[in-house]
């Protein structure tokens, strides 16, 4: 496995809180411009490798490469070339309620550059434009729809250009349709822009219309137990693991909408 090769390289890395491993010697790695999901049942670390391929939490032992940096053990000023080029939205959005969604887009950009505040402001605006929000500036997010302040969320992330967007549960919450509509966006960003995409996801439906290629964790055995395409994966057999988990998943969502039918 080459760090060099690869936008995103993690290397035997172990996770744990206090004396729980979460995570133990996983390696994997994604490529430039992959839209690539992170899988697994409830409680099996899916969060705990995002915050860790992120740097807001430390390893038990490993490494984590983001474009040929280490960002395991960086000192301040590599540690902030390194963030640099990476966006994050967490599952609740966290958009900032007192602030317009203007407002919110811009605070990377006064925090991280030194641009005048026209100049902002038109970035700001082109980032919203870039998710369909642009005539929405003005509004505060307690004014938006859930899947607008998704899109917002996913706006203020790229404000600074990152090569890589990481998403927590972005379609959690979410109806169908608009669900739909925010994968739509993520393959046009991922497409046009080049952008690289990590999400941390149990939406199916979604993994199948934007994954490239997907991880599956396993709580009991601390690892990942698939990698592939999300398709190969589940219709291959011989993985018994990974046919479960994607079958008995499609049956829940089956189950669920006939329940909302009746």
């Amino acid at each position: 496995m080459s760090h060099k090769e690869s936008i995103i390289c993690v290397e035997n890395l172990t996770a744990s809180y206090e004396d729980m491993v979460v995570l133990q010697d996983i390696s994997f790695e994604v490529q430039e411009g992959e839209v690539f999901a992170i899988l697994g049942g409830s409680g099996c670390g899916k969060s705990t490798l995002l915050k860790h391929m992120i740097g807001l939490l430390e390893p038990e032992k490993g490494h984590v490469w983001i474009d040929g940096d280490n960002i395991i053990g960086a000192d301040e000023k590599l540690r902030a070339r390194i963030l640099s080029k990476i966006g994050v939205t967490f599952q609740g959005g966290a958009l900032f309620g007192s602030m317009s969604l203007l407002e919110n887009v811009r605070l990377p950009l006064e925090e991280y550059t030194t641009l005048p505040k026209a100049a902002i402001d038109l970035v700001a605006l082109m980032k919203l434009e870039l998710v369909g929000l642009r005539e929405a500036y003005h509004q505060m997010p307690s004014e938006l729809s859930g899947g607008m302040q998704k899109r917002g969320a996913i706006a203020r992330a790229m404000a600074l250009d990152p090569a890589i967007l990481f998403l927590d549960e972005p379609s959690a919450g979410l109806d169908p349709i608009t669900s739909a509509e925010l994968d739509r966006l993520i393959l046009h960003l991922a497409r046009h822009l080049q952008v690289t995409f990590v999400i941390v996801t149990h939406e199916l439906p979604s993994v199948y219309a934007v994954a490239d290629r997907v991880i599956l964790l396993d709580k009991e055995t601390r690892g990942i137990v698939a990698t592939g395409p999300p398709a190969q994966l589940r219709d291959n057999r011989k993985n018994p693991t990974a046919w479960q988990f994607f079958h008995r998943q499609i049956g829940d969502q089956s189950m669920n909408i006939e329940k909302g039918r009746t």
